[in-house]
């Protein structure tokens, strides 16, 4: 998942897209318009942004915020490094 939508999520009297996005982006966005962007609930503390779609925006900055958010998710998750197994011991 990379982005949801939100109409009024439990009264909080938003209309918003809140998007997986890169560390550092939230706090930067929120930081600079905080009246457009915010922190949302349940997924904020991973990082995600929510863009409200209820006041005067640019579509292009909200495309380009989607857009990071879906090209997040696409990547291929860092392969874990794993101990190796040692080949068992033929059972007689």
């Amino acid at each position: 998942m990379f982005a949801m939508y939100a109409n009024n999520h439990h009264d909080d009297g938003r209309v918003a897209v809140w998007c997986k996005a890169p560390l550092g982006f939230q706090s930067m966005m929120v930081g600079v318009a905080p009246k457009r962007f915010f922190v949302p609930p349940y997924v904020g503390v991973n990082g995600w942004v929510g863009v409200r779609l209820d006041v005067e925006l640019d579509w292009k900055e909200v495309a380009g915020v989607v857009e990071q958010g879906y090209r997040m998710a696409a990547e291929k998750p860092p392969v874990r490094a794993t101990r190796s197994k040692r080949p068992r011991a033929a059972r007689s």
